[in-house]
C-alpha cells in the first residue's frame, strides 16, 4: 500500500543468501495527516462521513500529492424547496474522484474545481444550488501548497505560534460571498466562476499546521483564539488523536460562541463596519479540517 511504501526507509540487498538493510536518511517528503470535526447548524444528527449540515469536505492522499477541500452550501435555496447540501456534497465528491484519478505531475486547484463544477453542469438533471469552496493541493516533490479559495470558507497555515498565511474572504457585499451556482437561469442568483477564486502558492515545512474551515469557524473565532487551541498538538510528533481533539475543540468552541448574544464576534465586527447594529456570534454549520505536515518516511500514527 501507499502507506507501507512511505514507511520504507532503506534498500534491501541480497548477499550470501541473507537480506541486508543498507540504511540511509531519506530526504524530507511531506504528506498531510488529517482530522476533521464539525457541528451542524440545526439537527445534531445532520452529518455523515464527509459532511456536516450543508458543509462538505474531502481528503485525498497519493504518492504525488495530498489534496483537501471544503465547501459551504448557501442555505437560502431552502426558500425554493432545494436542499443545498446535495450541491456541496456532489461538488466535493467530484473533486475527490478527479483528484484520486489524476496521474499528472501537476494538479492545479482552480482546474480541479473547474472540472468538478463542469461535471455538475453537464448532468442531464443538474442539481440546483450554490456554495463557496476552498481547495488546497500539496505537491510532495516541490514541498509547497497551492490553493484556490472562492468565497468565505478558507484556510490558515500556522508555523509554531505564527500564522504565516491566511486566505482572504471574497464578498460581493456584506454576508454575500462569491459562490459557484447552478440556477437554471433563476433571477437574482449569484453565479461566480472557479477562475474567480483567490489563488496562492506557499512553501511548507515539517510541523506546519493547515486549518481549513467554513465560515462557521472564522465568523465566530479570531485568529489568535484558533492558534491557542492548536497548542495541544506536538508539531513534530503529531497524532491523529491530538489533531482530532483540537478539531473537536475548535468546532465546539465556535458553536458555543455562535450562541453567545453578547459576544463581539468577527462577524459582528464586520456587520458594524457596514453600519449594522449587530452583536453576538453567527449560528451556522461548522466544519474544521486540520492537517499536519509530516514526513512521509517516518512512522506516523494515523
Amino acid at each position: 500500500t501507499f502507506k507501507k511504501r512511505c514507511k520504507s526507509s532503506g534498500i534491501n540487498a541480497e548477499y550470501g543468501g541473507r537480506s541486508l538493510l543498507l540504511g540511509f536518511r531519506q530526504p524530507f517528503k511531506p504528506r498531510l495527516l488529517c482530522a476533521c470535526s464539525g457541528v451542524p447548524r440545526t439537527h445534531p444528527c445532520n452529518f455523515g462521513p464527509a459532511h456536516f449540515g450543508d458543509d462538505a469536505f474531502f481528503i485525498v492522499e497519493n504518492e504525488k500529492r495530498s489534496v483537501i477541500g471544503i465547501a459551504d452550501g448557501v442555505g437560502g435555496w431552502r426558500r425554493y424547496d432545494v436542499d443545498p447540501s446535495k450541491f456541496t456534497r456532489s461538488l466535493m465528491n467530484n473533486c475527490e474522484r478527479i483528484a484520486r484519478s489524476t496521474t499528472t505531475d501537476v494538479l492545479n486547484p482552480v482546474g480541479l474545481l473547474q472540472r468538478a463544477y463542469e461535471q455538475m453542469m453537464h448532468l442531464k438533471s443538474p442539481l440546483l444550488g450554490s456554495c463557496t469552496a476552498c481547495i488546497v493541493v500539496m505537491d510532495k516533490e516541490k514541498k509547497e501548497v497551492s490553493a484556490a479559495n472562492l468565497g468565505d470558507s478558507g484556510f490558515m497555515v500556522v508555523r509554531g505560534d505564527v500564522v504565516v498565511y491566511q486566505s482572504q474572504e471574497q464578498q460581493h457585499y456584506f454576508n454575500t460571498p462569491y459562490q459557484l451556482s447552478i440556477s437554471n437561469d433563476r433571477l437574482g442568483v449569484i453565479q461566480d466562476r472557479p477562475s474567480d477564486a483567490d489563488t496562492t502558492t506557499i512553501s511548507i515545512q515539517k510541523g506546519d499546521l493547515i486549518v481549513m474551515a467554513t465560515d462557521g469557524l472564522f465568523d465566530n473565532m479570531f485568529q489568535q483564539q484558533i492558534v491557542e487551541r492548536l497548542k495541544i498538538i506536538d508539531r513534530y510528533a503529531p497524532t491523529y488523536e491530538t489533531l482530532k481533539q483540537a478539531a473537536d475543540k475548535l468546532a465546539a468552541d465556535a458553536r458555543n460562541l455562535a450562541m453567545d448574544e453578547d459576544y463581539m464576534s468577527p462577524f459582528a465586527m464586520k456587520a458594524q463596519h457596514y453600519g449594522l447594529n449587530f452583536r453576538g456570534g453567527k449560528l451556522d454549520d461548522i466544519t474544521v479540517l486540520l492537517a499536519s505536515v509530516v514526513n512521509c518516511w517516518e512512522e506516523e500514527d494515523t
